[in-house]
């Protein structure tokens, strides 16, 4: 069964193999553009729940699965931190790290921005993620500009690359599709634009910059699902 990817607005997306289910930055509740419910999310039976970074609009309802015991994994501090406010599965972990689960792994990668806590607690490192699951290769970038590492991430051979075009926080359209001679993905799908008024980021942009350089590029409106 090829991979299903849903995208949930922001930068949170469900991955779905047809055996498991993962869900990635899970900013349900207070995202403007959540095509689903707190509650509907919960009933997904999730295996792991993937964190990039600690800032709310990734955080968001971490807890809430890490609390019924879904497995929450991001670097060390947003484990430690996820296990003091009563998640009972935290895992953390770091840049260059992997951890292994039924439903696949996730390898943690630079990013580059910054991190904390809703309430101000230091998140650790900002990170990307590298998922692999059913068979496929998924590049999570998280928040972050174009770096030149990135070349060595594409050399783990990338199915997706899903990638910040917002502008503002992020890089935008143009820097993003520059990131794709890098990182050499088959297909590629923006997130992390339009749902605040700073990010401006014009998917449409980003496809036709990503599309003149070879990449099947997918604008996913929240809600929608492609597969791989």
């Amino acid at each position: 069964m090829p991979l299903q990817l849903r995208f949930l607005g922001q930068s949170a997306f469900l991955l779905d193999s047809g055996e498991h289910r993962v869900l990635i930055d899970p900013f349900i509740e207070g995202n403007p553009v959540s095509p689903v419910t707190l509650g509907e999310a919960l009933g997904w039976n999730v295996s792991a729940v993937l964190l990039t970074h600690a800032h709310g609009d990734h955080w968001g309802n971490t807890l809430d699965f890490g609390r019924v015991g879904v497995p929450v994994i991001g670097t060390a501090e947003i484990g430690n931190y996820a296990g003091r406010n009563g998640a009972t599965n935290a895992i953390g972990a770091n840049i260059g790290g992997t951890v292994r689960g039924e439903w696949g792994s996730v390898t943690l990668t630079p990013a580059w921005h910054s991190s904390s806590f809703p309430d101000g607690t230091y998140g650790g490192m900002p990170t990307g993620l590298v998922v692999e699951m059913g068979g496929v290769r998924v590049y999570h970038a998280g928040d972050t500009c174009l770096f030149s590492d990135m070349r060595l991430i594409g050399d783990r051979g990338l199915d997706v690359a899903l990638l910040p075009i917002g502008d503002h926080y992020t890089m935008g359209p143009q820097e993003a599709a520059r990131t794709l001679e890098l990182l050499r993905p088959r297909v590629a799908v923006p997130m992390h634009y339009g749902t605040f008024p700073p990010l401006k980021g014009d998917p449409q942009v980003f496809a036709r910059e990503g599309q003149a350089r070879g990449v099947d590029v997918r604008v996913l409106q929240p809600g929608e699902t492609t597969e791989v």
